[in-house]
């Protein structure tokens, strides 16, 4: 099955390598280029990829923004790129409904992988800062507000179960052995949560999972 994907970097060098990179995998169709924020989202409107990869920092419209307004269209799922520094552009893009992120810096296979995972409907955070990135923006401060919690108390116990498991940035795998259930059946039980909850992605799963602390 083609993959489809937009490429929305405002640094022409780096926009060349990543479409470089995708052209070389025969799975990946590159249907698109921008070079600034409000392009990305006027193409992704009109070409409707699979996946958009979006550089947090772009001009025009910045790619916090640009996130929101995809997701909200349901027009794409949306892998953020970003530098080493995790800062509040990235925690915002993952509130805004991006699937994920990686850093900039990655080796080809990762990209390759991460386009791959988001397009399933999975989320993806660069492995080696995803706990940092969650204990950072989604610590006690940032509490889950009484709808949250209130949607929450609603899901059923196993659910809940998933729930924190998210929270602690297990894949379905991970998930499926720790509760001792086919990752058929946890994918399902993610799918309902996210349903339930109205999130639009994995990523904002884990991070309302850290809000609401391990009381639940």
């Amino acid at each position: 099955m083609t993959i489809r994907v937009l490429v929305a970097e405002d640094q022409a060098a780096v926009r060349a390598a990543l479409v470089m990179i995708l052209r070389a995998e025969p799975e990946f169709e590159v249907v698109g280029q921008a070079a600034d924020g409000e392009e990305a989202v006027r193409l992704a409107l009109e070409l409707r990829p699979d996946v958009v990869l979006m550089d947090v920092q772009m001009p025009r419209l910045d790619g916090v923004s640009a996130t929101r307004e995809v997701v909200a269209a349901g027009a794409a799922q949306v892998l953020v790129l970003t530098t080493f520094d995790l800062d509040e552009y990235v925690y915002g893009a993952l509130r805004a409904g991006a699937s994920g992120f990686l850093l900039k810096d990655l080796e080809a296979d990762t990209l390759i992988e991460g386009i791959r995972t988001v397009a399933r409907g999975d989320g993806m955070l660069a492995p080696s800062v995803t706990k940092r990135l969650i204990g950072t923006f989604a610590r006690p401060g940032r509490p889950a507000g009484p709808e949250a919690r209130a949607a929450v108390a609603a899901l059923t116990g196993r659910e809940r179960e998933v729930l924190a498991c998210i929270g602690a940035g297990m894949s379905n795998g991970e998930i499926a052995d720790r509760l001792e259930m086919a990752e058929a059946t946890t994918k399902t039980h993610v799918s309902r949560i996210l349903a339930k909850l109205r999130l639009r992605s994995r990523v904002q799963a884990a991070i309302l999972a850290q809000d609401l602390g391990p009381d639940g």
